[in-house]
């Protein structure tokens, strides 16, 4: 069998569309929530469960501001910086120097931005976590 650049390894040529019948079950499904605009299932237990009282909603603003605002003495740009330099280094990295962890971040495959943004950092100081990192590197924190 030979795959094309769009297929995944070791996905199958067939089609995974529904039988007709199925289609129309799914639709008669689908029917209640569209045009009611509110969940229409009989059992509550299917149901998504809503936020707890007290906490931050749960959604992505399509605009690219920070839901839930952001921590006083910090900019938007400092928090992205400081969640994608946390998303690619462990707390196994620290505490560690400039170089160790851009080596880190090289075996966790961290993509090329957050590389050369470890490779900023000043040599001969010995970080003993995230925040230390993003100080270093001259975005403020709160």
């Amino acid at each position: 069998m030979t795959e094309s650049a769009d297929d995944f390894a070791g996905a199958s040529s067939r089609s995974t569309k529904h039988n007709p019948r199925l289609d129309e079950e799914l639709e008669h499904e689908m029917q209640g929530m569209l045009k009611a605009e509110r969940a229409t299932r009989s059992n509550e237990w299917r149901e998504v469960e809503p936020v707890a009282e007290g906490e931050p909603d749960i959604d992505s603003n399509p605009a690219g501001t920070l839901v839930g605002g952001v921590p006083v003495g910090m900019t938007e740009d400092a928090v992205v910086v400081r969640s994608e330099l946390a998303r690619w280094l462990d707390r196994a990295d620290f505490p560690s120097t400039g170089p160790a962890l851009v080596e880190a971040a090289l075996d966790h495959r961290a993509p090329d931005a957050v590389v050369a943004e470890l490779q900023r950092l000043p040599e001969g100081e010995t970080f003993e976590r995230i925040g230390d990192v993003v100080r270093a590197l001259g975005y403020p924190t709160e």
